[in-house]
């Protein structure tokens, strides 16, 4: 029992007891010492002591002792980043895994059988090693499901000791459990092992290779190379291509940088190709691992549909005519609108109309020169209902839109119809037949263009840059005042500007699926000059397949597979687009789309294509997550025309755990401080061990029993006060 005593109540308590029984002694007195007299001051007095006694706010106190926790465990991290070759042992260098085993042997603490060992003072410790993932994904580090599974497998855990690297990469962050173990009282003792600074290292930082190429036409790969070493360093980059003689290429790497570069060459055959990309060995580099990398890429035959579509033959439609009929790989039409006669241009390649919309959609890309849009019909101009359906194209059927503005200004009239969100750049409206000048203007590359393999002429970034420079100048460019958001500018006009910058002249834009570039200038032929095709044509191409790619990744003759990204990494959301025909020939309306997903495991999961919307005939999309790292097998099929379509879709592999990264001393150390353990290094493994044998002394527990506000308390004073008025009625008394 315990008792509250201030002076202040003490003193009020003796006051008001003595007054009480002077008041009784005296009642007592008068009465004659009359037994009925000295029952109602007894009962008045014990009335008056309770009151009081609760003042003194009394309280039973009962102390257990509290269940044994004898559980100490040790958590191991034993993922990919503990094979870091940082530590030091007998001047040799050695992995973190094996400095961990040089300072302690953690199985000594458990029997053979993996049963803990008791010790005298009953300390159980048990090894639990983690790194969570499944073979067939990158095993990484969490720290936060760690914590989690050994704080709710052993109930009596008295503390945790953890033995890692801190790098944790997959999971929650371990502030929520760690908050969670020092209310339960239970600390979390840390031995970092590893050092806080990167190993020199040269190694492969990206190799972008795409999904397909096409068989005998210059495929550019771009690589980049990454550096650790306080020192710039030249060595020999390698592309090797099955079936083909190696490439070789010199670059300079800068000071803890990274160098990019781009390899070319053009596949001979069709089929599944391996390409390799490897760096020469340099005696600085202390992790070997990342200097080769393998990718499996599908070479095609090549079958492309152009549509050009223009009011005059001007010398660009001409050129760029003579370029893709030249291309093997690539079949061109033409539509030449006379708005002055309103004939349509004949001879070989030339359409006698406009296409039907089902027709439409089997080009890849079209070209729309300098004309416009008429209401008027006939053959002057395009109509309403052909530009939508240009613009279905597009949006819905991942083809490829190319404005190629002219000094007429016929294009302006598209801005007031369907094309309109299409067109990337805002155009001064007061100046609608463009700018024309004695010198000429050449273009100018952005940071944008100097990286898109859009405008790669030349395979090396200085020469490309130094040749757009010096190609031949144009004398009239298009009145952009500005590219629209959303849109990358690509080059700019060197010298000339708007109210905004530079103007743009080469843009390009992303709609719906579909890809959209505007040429800002009509004198691309001009670069033929001393060089013939060699640069007109390349870029021209390049154009029709950058904006085909993605129409090309899984065709057959009614359905088409679009997927994206179109190199997915593992644990990536991968998007699946198809365009279905139906039996009739036309984009189908609605129907069942469904495709059949097999993992590399061979795990399969069947995904549901609904209609993209109500705008987009035949498109269906769907999506699913990228487990697992290798080759999908896609079966993409439509239950109404009961056509099927067989894809192939590679993932990359997600490397979460890299051997040489840095070890995070911070995350340890802020584990340690939440919950009120012991941070130290691998070294003070054998001094954490021999704390943590040591139970301490069990903390008795006080369970403490409130009576003066306890009910029990309460309802015996309300008693107390009922029987004294029921008596003083009883006796007559008012």
């Amino acid at each position: 029992m315990t008792w509250s005593s201030p002076s202040l109540v003490i003193v009020f308590m003796l006051v008001a007891g003595t007054a009480a029984l002077a008041m009784s002694w005296l009642a007592m007195r008068r009465s004659g010492f009359l037994w009925k007299t000295i029952g109602f001051e007894v009962l008045r007095l014990t009335i008056i002591a309770t009151a009081l006694v609760t003042l003194l706010q009394p309280e039973f106190v009962a102390t257990t002792t509290p269940p044994s926790r004898s559980t100490v465990a040790i958590l191991r991290d034993t993922s990919k980043s503990m094979l870091t070759c940082d530590e030091e042992f007998d001047e040799k260098a050695i992995s973190r895994s094996e400095a961990i085993d040089k300072a302690f042997n953690l199985r000594s603490l458990v029997n053979e059988d993996g049963d803990p060992k008791a010790a005298k003072d009953s300390t159980k410790f048990i090894l639990q090693p983690f790194s969570f993932g499944d073979a067939s994904s990158n095993l990484g580090t969490d720290l936060s499901q760690a914590l989690k599974k050994v704080s709710t497998a052993y109930p009596d855990l008295r503390a945790v000791l953890l033995v890692s690297d801190g790098d944790w990469n997959i999971g929650d962050s371990p502030n929520a459990i760690t908050q969670k173990l020092r209310l339960e009282k239970v600390p979390v003792h840390t031995a970092s092992v590893g050092k806080p600074v990167r190993l020199p290292d040269l190694g492969i930082a990206s190799f972008d290779v795409p999904s397909f190429a096409i068989n005998g036409k210059p495929l550019r790969i771009p690589f980049a190379i990454e550096s650790s070493l306080p020192e710039e360093v030249d060595l020999v980059v390698q592309l090797m291509v099955s079936g083909s003689s190696p490439l070789e290429q010199s670059v300079r790497v800068p000071t803890k940088g990274i160098a990019t570069g781009t390899f070319e060459f053009r596949p001979k055959q069709v089929g599944d190709i391996e390409l390799t990309l490897k760096i020469a060995n340099d005696p600085r580099d202390q992790i070997g691992n990342n200097n080769i990398r393998n990718v499996n890429l599908a070479v095609r035959a090549e079958s492309l549909k152009v549509l050009l579509i223009e009011s005059y033959p001007r010398w660009e439609y001409r050129y760029i005519r003579n370029a893709l009929e030249r291309d093997p790989g690539v079949d061109v039409h033409c539509l030449l609108l006379h708005p002055e006669i309103g004939e349509l241009g004949d001879g070989r390649g030339y359409l006698s109309s406009f296409p039907t919309e089902q027709q439409l959609f089997d080009y890849d890309v079209v070209f729309l020169g300098d004309v416009g849009m008429s209401t008027e019909g006939g053959n002057s101009q395009l109509t309403e209902q052909q530009c939508q359906q240009i613009r279905r194209l597009v949006d819905s059927q991942s083809g490829g839109l190319v404005f190629i503005p002219g000094y007429r200004g016929n294009q302006q009239s598209l801005l007031n119809g369907p094309l309109a969100d299409l067109y990337p750049v805002e155009v001064d409206p007061s100046n609608l037949r463009g700018i024309g000048s004695e010198r000429p203007g050449h273009f100018q590359l952005t940071e944008a263009g100097r990286a898109s393999l859009l405008t790669r002429l030349e395979s090396n970034e200085t020469e490309n840059e130094s040749l757009w420079r010096s190609l031949q100048g144009f004398y009239w460019h298009a009145s952009v005042e500005r590219a629209r958001p959303g849109s990358q500018v690509l080059a700019t006009h060197d010298t000339e500007s708007s109210r905004s910058g530079r103007r743009p002249l080469i843009v390009t834009k992303t709609f719906g699926n579909g890809k959209v570039l505007l040429m800002g200038s009509d004198g691309a032929w001009r670069w033929r000059k001393g060089v013939e095709d060699k640069y007109h044509y390349r870029f021209w191409g390049q154009v029709v397949r950058w904006m085909a790619y993605q129409r090309n990744m899984a065709a057959g003759e009614s359905m088409r597979l679009i997927y994206s990204p179109d190199r997915p990494k593992q644990d990536d959301v991968v998007t699946l687009q198809a365009n279905v025909i139906s039996s009739s020939g036309e984009p189908l309306d609605r129907g069942t789309v469904t495709a059949q997903i097999q993992a590399p495991s061979g795990a399969s999961e069947t995904v549901s294509l609904q209609r993209s919307s109500s705008e987009s005939w035949g498109l269906f999309e769907g999506s699913f997550r990228a487990m697992e790292s290798g080759q999908y097998q896609i079966v993409l099929h439509c239950r109404e025309t009961g056509k099927s379509l067989e894809a192939k879709l590679l993932v990359q592999a997600n490397e979460r755990e890299q051997i040489g990264r840095p070890a995070r001393y911070e995350v340890l150390n802020e584990i340690a401080a939440i919950t009120q353990g012991t941070a130290g290094s691998v070294s003070q493994l054998p001094e954490l061990i021999a704390q943590l044998k040591i139970a301490p002394e069990p903390t008795l527990i006080e369970q403490r029993t409130r009576l003066w506000c306890h009910p029990i308390w309460g309802g015996l004073l309300i008693s107390l006060l009922t029987a004294f008025w029921i008596a003083r009625k009883y006796g007559g008394m008012l």
